[in-house]
């Protein structure tokens, strides 16, 4: 796919999101934690983008080994970044990161935040997920 084509796409999931966050009610001035997903089977390259996304200053998590269905093995981080729920700041941060994977030839799977909302403190397991392939409710894991 073209990076302007996944940039287009992308920016529409964007908004699909953010408007599906804010319709179910979480709260639209809060800061988020966003995490940006990266994945590729080439360990050196995924390491590169990971570098590259420092560089840009999104905190970088450790790189996870994770084994898929086939059997196959990737490796992927996360970019996290914390800023409010606006549909520009993401747009900036995933056209970034985008460029990054393109640069470094590895895979942009989108990005996922929880829910912030009126939630009873300490029960963090109802929090509700939202990525760029999920949208429903899920076990308060990130994708």
């Amino acid at each position: 796919m073209s990076v302007e084509r996944q940039l287009k796409e992308q920016f529409a999931e964007n908004l699909e999101i953010v408007d599906a966050l804010l319709a179910d009610g979480s709260e639209p001035d809060a800061e988020y934690t966003i995490e940006h997903h990266f994945s590729a089977t080439n360990f050196d390259r995924l390491e590169k983008a990971a570098v590259d996304a420092f560089k840009l200053g999104f905190e970088v998590n450790d790189a996870e080994e994770m084994e898929l269905e086939d059997g196959s093995i990737i490796f992927c981080f996360d970019a996290i970044a914390k800023h409010k729920l606006e549909v520009p700041l993401l747009d900036k941060a995933c056209e970034q990161l985008i460029l990054v994977a393109g640069k470094q030839k590895v895979d942009y799977d989108g990005w996922g935040t929880f829910f912030v909302g009126d939630e009873v403190e300490g029960d963090e397991e109802d929090d509700e997920d939202y990525d760029d392939e999920d949208e429903d409710e899920s076990d308060g894991a990130f994708h």
